[in-house]
């Protein structure tokens, strides 16, 4: 099986106790990062203001150089994307399945990014493997159809 790095920029902004980021990195299924130096200069940005949306056809740079998810507030996000058109993209319309933001569009949780971002390029297994790991993960599957 084909299974891409993942790696989370984390700003500590969050519930150590609801943080699904954290809970991977506990779990050894992600790698808790600080920037985007050396290598992974090149991993797929998963930002809510990129101007692509992420595709099959960015499955070859998740695979070579990892998936980046940024776990901060919406409010600090604004100050701290700037979308880089190369390695940025954002997700389609998502609904929630985490019990903090249930049923919203677009309010997802890091390992819900993470698996969307998983399905989309193609690597469902690593996608179903990270939702696994929370009793709510097979809604998230659920309500948006992968």
């Amino acid at each position: 099986m084909d299974k891409p790095k993942l790696y989370c920029i984390h700003y500590n902004e969050c519930d150590p106790k609801k943080c699904t980021a954290l809970k991977l990195k506990r779990l050894n299924l992600l790698t808790i990062i600080k920037n985007t130096t050396g290598s992974r200069k090149k991993s797929l940005i998963l930002n809510p203001f990129a101007q692509k949306v992420i595709s099959i056809s960015d499955r070859g740079r998740v695979l070579k150089y990892g998936l980046i998810v940024i776990d901060c507030s919406w409010n600090k996000i604004l100050k701290i994307t700037k979308p880089n058109s190369n390695v940025d993209r954002k997700l389609p319309p998502l609904i929630a399945a985490n019990p903090v933001n249930y049923g919203k569009w677009e309010k997802l949780s890091s390992v819900e990014a993470f698996a969307a971002g998983l399905f989309i390029t193609g690597f469902s297994e690593a996608a179903d493997l990270l939702l696994s790991k929370f009793n709510w993960g097979i809604e998230f599957k659920e309500l948006n159809k992968f």
